[in-house]
């Protein structure tokens, strides 16, 4: 019922905004970035009047030579931030004993099954690149040939929200090229590629997608398309641990999502790509997978599967306000179980209710 409330409020009030910009994980645009720097006059007076003046035509012609690009990023920079799905349904406002930036969170002990924090966990939101690690699990076990060159094309470019990307169209990589940067960096069009190319296309990828979900139990999930760009691609923590619990057994998915980062040669050029999350290089940190995910109607998303004092954790946190601050909540929770290690036991916990086994747990 809450699902669907969130769902029903969220869509309502987001609708007249749909086409507003959004940024992607990979190709989000900082805002104000491409606003004019403030500059003090050196001349005063009637010099610095005209100096003014000429400075405005210069701009406004400058502006007019833009390219799209440029134009939509200014537009998107001087747009208002729009508010989340979780903002909009109020579930900031619930509390917990952390107090995480994150307004859904839930941490599993991945070989119990056991709950140890949870917070709106079924709450359906928009996952953002989260979407990824399907797209990476779907194209694992389609055990394609992952020397094949893909090409990027036109179909490949980001319509949904405007984002870049530095794979330019009729750039060729292969398909494990196009695996790890979209698992490691995020990259939107590499995510597209692999869908496009998936045997039958990308109906059948998504088709595919959605039927992987159905047989780990994942009820409240719903794929779109393969990059996380679309706010219908939806799920909830619960259902993105089992997930990540699938993924985390994959050595291919633990290898890509989280490599230090990577250099692809695209035609002349070669191209340094780097991990989406900072905790990867992280020495306090032993982490086997992760993905990061973000677009407006998200917020800042993470999930992981990390080692912490002794256990195989599942982290998940969607919808967290700021930047930097899904991090800070994986920190919260990394030093809080490793604070109460000795404490954390089955009398204390939830167990983990899903109509499959929990997958890689010991059960």
């Amino acid at each position: 019922m809450l699902a669907a409330v969130i769902l029903v409020f969220a869509a309502s009030a987001l609708a007249p905004a749909a086409q507003a910009a959004g940024n992607s994980e990979a190709g989000q645009s900082k805002p104000g970035a491409n606003a004019p720097k403030s500059t003090k006059s050196a001349n005063s007076g009637k010099t610095g009047k005209s100096a003014n003046t000429s400075k405005s035509a210069s701009t406004a012609r400058a502006g007019s030579k833009a390219s799209p690009k440029a134009k939509r990023r200014a537009a998107m920079s001087a747009a208002p931030a729009r508010p989340s799905y979780g903002q909009i349904a109020g579930l900031h406002a619930t509390p917990d004993d952390l107090a995480l930036k994150s307004s859904v969170a839930l941490v599993i002990d991945q070989d119990t099954q056991e709950v140890l924090l949870q917070k709106n966990q079924r709450a359906v939101l928009p996952i953002a690149s989260l979407t990824k690690l399907m797209t990476g699990t779907i194209i694992s076990e389609a055990k394609l040939p992952m020397d094949e060159l893909i090409t990027i094309t036109q179909d490949d470019v980001d319509t949904e929200k405007g984002s870049g990307s530095r794979l330019h169209v009729g750039a060729v990589l292969t398909r494990a090229e196009a695996m790890h940067l979209a698992l490691m960096a995020s990259e939107n069009r590499a995510a597209h590629a692999l869908g496009r190319t998936y045997p039958g296309g990308l109906s059948s990828f998504v088709s595919a997608m959605n039927a992987k979900a159905r047989q780990l139990g994942m009820q409240a999930t719903t794929y779109v398309e393969p990059t996380g760009l679309s706010s219908r691609n939806q799920s909830s923590a619960q259902d993105l641990a089992i997930l990540v619990a699938a993924a985390a057994i994959d050595p291919m998915l633990r290898e890509y999502s989280t490599s230090h980062g990577a250099q692809v040669a695209v035609g002349k050029r070669v191209l340094q790509y780097n991990n989406t999350n900072r905790l990867v290089k992280n020495p306090d940190w032993d982490i086997g997978l992760q993905k990061t995910g973000y677009i407006s109607e998200a917020g800042q998303c993470l999930v992981m599967q990390a080692r912490i004092a002794g256990r195989k954790v599942i982290m998940v946190f969607l919808d967290s306000a700021g930047k930097l601050s899904r991090i800070g909540d994986a920190e919260r929770v990394r030093r809080w179980v490793e604070h109460n290690a000795g404490s954390l036991n089955p009398v204390n916990l939830v167990p983990m209710r899903t109509s499959n086994t929990f997958p890689g747990g010991s059960s």
